[in-house]
């Protein structure tokens, strides 16, 4: 049976592979492994992004943590790295969230934090999938005045509006930002944040429905935004995805800017004032190749982990770095959070174009990009980390990776949190690397049913 949490959480399609019935499950479990029985009661701070299923799954998650003795502190909407912040700032057992990040609307998801803010290790996921499935043997579920009950939490969102300020205290006064905030949870507290420092800001995909998240917009759609910041003549595009705590940007000539690219500039400053702890930035092995030029070329030292930014902050944490994440745009900057956090990254950056006093486009050149093709091929979840087992797909992964020695590579790798094999390859010529990543994914979609 395939692993309950992938790389972000437990996720699937809401009411059909994630259950309300499940959801409670998680709560109930969630409480057995993440709290301690004391004299309080323990507390659960919990938050969701937009859509639709979040009130579905938020209730079935909340009465399982209720069920548990634990009272629940519920923050409503709010971006991920919020969560996280509120989590440790009001000394909660532990933090959850309800999201499904950059997937689209029929999806969620659940993901935890332990008191500090910080994502679960594999080991505490495992211990609290056995207790769902041995039915929760030997656990003694509270009755009477033990229950937990849920509080509402005021205000949370001002909290976070004001951390991050504070944190990143930049001026923004003359600088004209297009934000996307991808019809998620940063509907707000982005939008709020950059106007609160001066910015002369265009929100777009700020009115969330429940249906509209991640639909043809933010961090995985930014098609309108490059469109938006050239017509607006903009300094910078931002989007986020639907919990807020990727970033990705768009020049004030249109270019896209990538979690590599964003890391490098950001690094680099820091770098420049003494504040990138070790010299060191953490990456994953889809970082593209780029940036251990750029990184060799400025004197900072890289260090690499398997995919998902959990196993980032795990390397970070092991070695005292303060900077690390995905080109994906999920960058954890660690004097600040204990995750990834879109807005940070946003202010960051911002906090580098108004320093140096060059566009976008000019710091950007700090890194070569090198051409890379990324092809979903479509499977289903039981069976796509099996793919080194078709005979005919290993052959074919064998003779790219022949191909490519010497002047790119070939990573082939199943999805943390959706049924896919992602095919990724770099090299020199964009289009030989299109044609081929197509045909291998092609050929796993074929083979793998």
């Amino acid at each position: 049976m395939a692993r309950m949490f992938g790389t972000d959480g437990v996720r699937g399609v809401a009411n059909s592979e994630l259950t309300p019935m499940l959801a409670m499950k998680l709560g109930q479990a969630g409480v057995s492994v993440l709290t301690k029985k004391g004299k309080k009661k323990p507390v659960v701070m919990v938050g969701s992004d937009t859509r639709i299923s979040g009130d579905m799954l938020g209730n079935a998650l909340m009465a399982g943590i209720c069920s548990m003795g634990a009272d629940v502190l519920y923050a409503g909407v709010l971006p991920t790295p919020a969560i996280a912040y509120l989590t440790k700032k009001h000394k909660a057992d532990a933090g959850v969230v309800i999201s499904a990040s950059h997937n689209s609307v029929e999806f969620n998801g659940i993901k935890f934090f332990d008191s500090n803010g910080f994502k679960l290790p594999d080991e505490m996921e495992d211990k609290m999938e056995a207790i769902i499935k041995e039915d929760f043997k030997g656990i003694v579920f509270p009755t009477g005045t033990d229950i937990g009950r849920v509080k509402y939490l005021e205000g949370a969102d001002e909290e976070y509006i004001e951390h991050s300020v504070r944190s990143v205290p930049v001026d923004l006064k003359g600088v004209k930002i297009v934000t996307d905030c991808a019809e998620g949870a940063s509907y707000f507290t982005s939008v709020e944040a950059f106007k609160r420092l001066g910015a002369d800001v265009i929100a777009i995909h700020n009115k969330p429905d429940g249906t509209n998240i991640n639909d043809k917009c933010g961090s995985t759609h930014m098609e309108e935004l490059v469109k938006r910041v050239k017509k607006e003549k903009a300094d910078i595009g931002l989007a986020f995805d639907g919990d807020a705590d990727r970033l990705l940007a768009v020049d004030e000539k249109g270019n896209m800017i990538d979690g590599d690219q964003i890391m490098a500039i950001v690094g680099n400053y820091l770098k420049s004032k003494g504040r990138l702890k070790n010299d060191t930035i953490v990456v994953t092995v889809m970082t593209n190749l780029g940036f251990s030029i750029m990184a060799k070329e400025n004197n900072i030292k890289v260090e690499t982990t398997k995919v998902g930014d959990r196993y980032v902050l795990e390397r970070m944490k092991e070695i005292g770095a303060s900077l690390g994440g995905e080109n994906s745009g999920h960058v954890i900057l660690l004097d600040e959070n204990t995750t990834g956090d879109g807005l940070l990254s946003a202010l960051h950056l911002l906090q580098v174009l108004v320093d140096s006093k060059k566009p976008l486009s000019e710091l950007a050149g700090i890194m070569k990009v090198l051409p890379q093709a990324l092809v979903n091929a479509k499977v289903s979840n039981a069976v796509k980390d099996r793919y080194l087992d078709y005979p005919q797909i290993k052959e074919a992964i064998d003779k790219l990776e022949a191909r490519f020695a010497g002047e790119g590579r070939v990573l082939i790798r199943p999805s943390g949190t959706e049924p896919k094999v992602r095919v990724m390859i770099e090299g020199k010529d964009k289009k030989v690397i299109d044609e081929e990543a197509k045909k291998l994914a092609d050929l796993i979609e074929k083979t793998m049913v």
